[in-house]
């Protein structure tokens, strides 16, 4: 109950920040846009030429895995791209500046060569871990999401690093994991917290949803069911901005907190300094 609390702590520090800056918001919305575009990019042409039908077919074609990297390369880029700018302008408000959308975006170019090392690295991995899984059993898939998961611990403070330090990609992961491995806190006390919160919105307005759609379907009336539908979905993207939004603040407070021993602006220190707790 006393890391719950603490979590709960961390995550009304996090928004305290994003209320103080809503200019935050700007960068999940951006790459979930940019995201949708590179699916849609991939997804169209295979669809009009007739190659998802034969991926369903049996064991994938040759070409199918040097397009999944492609694939995996493209999107990792957009996520990491958008999530450096938000690191980036988060960490110039946790430094008690008044970012812009304009210096997000701008810290990510400068480290764009950076970010797409990175984004191959993580590409490979998840390629790797997919074509494993394609041949493992139920166990083995058990083993690789465990695998998946410790990838996604180890490189939790990456981008970070990336947009701060000014590391390599490389030299960007190994920084993250031994970040870790002198410093815990579950990865991380206010990740968990986070979760934990958003994923009970998400299944509170589902219920909302599920509720809402069913009254209206008695009353068989399709215009309050079509705005009915708008607003569902406009619910469900404002919950995955704003959580994306807080790790990303969250991710460059910790990470401000390993360099420098303070946390920021907004952020109780003894707090982060449970999420680093010397491992015993």
């Amino acid at each position: 109950m006393g890391r719950l609390a603490q979590s709960w702590a961390l995550v009304k520090a996090s928004a305290a920040v994003l209320r103080s800056d809503r200019k935050l918001l700007v960068f999940p919305l951006l790459s979930g846009a940019c995201t949708l575009l590179v699916v849609a990019s991939f997804l169209v042409p295979l669809a009009l030429g007739g190659a998802l039908a034969r991926l369903d077919d049996g064991a994938p074609p040759p070409w199918a895995w040097p397009l999944a990297f492609v694939f995996y390369l493209s999107q990792y880029f957009v996520i990491f791209f958008f999530n450096a700018a938000l690191v980036g302008a988060a960490r110039i408000r946790l430094d008690g500046g008044t970012p812009t959308v304009a210096d997000g975006l701008r810290l990510a170019a400068s480290r764009w060569q950076d970010i797409l090392g990175y984004a191959a690295i993580a590409a490979t991995v998840g390629l790797v871990l997919r074509m494993i899984e394609e041949r493992a059993g139920f166990i083995g898939r058990w083993i690789v999401g465990l695998i998946g998961v410790a990838w996604t611990v180890a490189t939790f403070l990456a981008v970070p690093v990336l947009v701060n330090e000014r590391l390599g990609p490389v030299d960007a992961v190994k920084r993250s994991a031994g970040l870790l491995r002198r410093t815990w806190g579950e990865n991380l006390i206010g990740n968990i917290g986070i979760g934990l919160v958003f994923g009970l919105l998400f299944v509170a307005w589902a219920m909302l949803g599920v509720g809402l759609f069913t009254v209206l379907a008695t009353e068989r009336s399709l215009l309050a069911m079509a705005f009915a539908g708008v607003v569902f979905v406009l619910g469900m993207l404002l919950i995955g901005v704003v959580q994306s939004a807080l790790q990303g603040v969250y991710a460059a407070a910790l990470h401000r907190y390993a360099e420098t021993g303070s946390a920021g602006s907004g952020f109780d220190g003894a707090l982060v300094e449970a999420a680093f707790k010397p491992r015993s």
